[in-house]
């Protein structure tokens, strides 16, 4: 991806490891990453800039994804129509109804293998595949 068109991408988890290995996949498909720990980490870190895309975990400390998500959704400004891509361990339908009522545009359901990652943040981004 040329650096004139590289998207940033906010990750939004409290486990490292996790946001390690998106990291991992998005810098290596030419994305430029942000960290935040929590929701309110992410809100503080987008009053800074807005990114291209937002990778928001479901269950985090002080703030959880979907609070966040909300919070951000009522605020004007262009961080609040950022693109966010929620990603959780929960599976049941009714855990994709309340990532779309939170405000997400898509939802993954833990472990998500890097190529679909890298797929849905190109989608969601604009991008070409």
């Amino acid at each position: 991806m040329a650096d004139a068109v590289r998207k940033r991408i906010l990750i939004v988890d409290d486990a490292s490891l996790v946001r390690l290995y998106y990291r991992s996949a998005l810098e290596g498909a030419g994305f430029a990453i942000d960290e935040a720990l929590n929701g309110l980490e992410a809100l503080e870190k987008l009053l800074v800039a807005s990114p291209d895309l937002l990778l928001v975990d479901v269950n985090m400390p002080k703030m959880d994804g979907f609070s966040f998500l909300k919070a951000l959704r009522r605020q004007e400004g262009r961080a609040s129509s950022t693109p966010a891509l929620v990603m959780s361990t929960e599976a049941a339908p009714q855990d994709r109804e309340a990532a779309r009522a939170a405000g997400a545009n898509f939802y993954l359901v833990k472990p998500v293998p890097q190529d679909i990652l890298v797929d849905c943040a190109a989608m969601l981004c604009g991008l070409p595949r």
